[in-house]
């Protein structure tokens, strides 16, 4: 898991998220400050995890905590999840997911939750042999 020192792993990591959903103008373009980057990891609520090899980032996830009314528990959710396309069908991202259920019940959380676009036939695929698929529908509401 990165903590405040990694910020230099979360900008890698922010690379591949752009390079894996063809989104650099999001995560490349106008990344925020190394200041801004270390508090959000330094954050309770937020977990960033980055799979490695030959000290490369190849991958990883960031997700929140989001802690309950109703009960003392929380849920996470996966905001971002991607490996590299060449490091991809190796089981990084069931590593990636497995790590952040460690991180989960440490914390007391009972679910961790992710959407996927139904196009997405490889995360519909990762995330079926993972969990229950539900049928939700998502509304994207401005604050503006």
């Amino acid at each position: 898991m990165l903590g405040p020192d990694d910020v230099a792993l979360m900008r890698e990591l922010l690379g591949r998220f752009a390079e894996a959903f063809g989104e650099p103008e999001t995560y490349c373009v106008a990344q925020p400050s190394s200041d801004y980057l270390a508090s959000l990891l330094a954050r309770e609520c937020f977990v960033g995890i980055a799979a490695l090899k030959g000290g490369i980032v190849v991958g990883g996830l960031a997700a929140y905590e989001l802690r309950k009314f109703e009960q003392a528990r929380s849920e996470f959710y996966i905001y971002d999840l991607a490996v590299s396309s060449e490091h991809r069908r190796q089981g990084i991202a069931t590593a990636l997911i497995c790590e952040l259920k460690l991180a989960a019940k440490c914390r007391g959380a009972w679910v961790i939750f992710v959407q996927a676009d139904l196009v997405d036939a490889p995360a519909v695929a990762l995330y079926t042999k993972l969990g229950a698929r539900e049928y939700v529908l998502q509304f994207d509401i401005p604050v503006d």
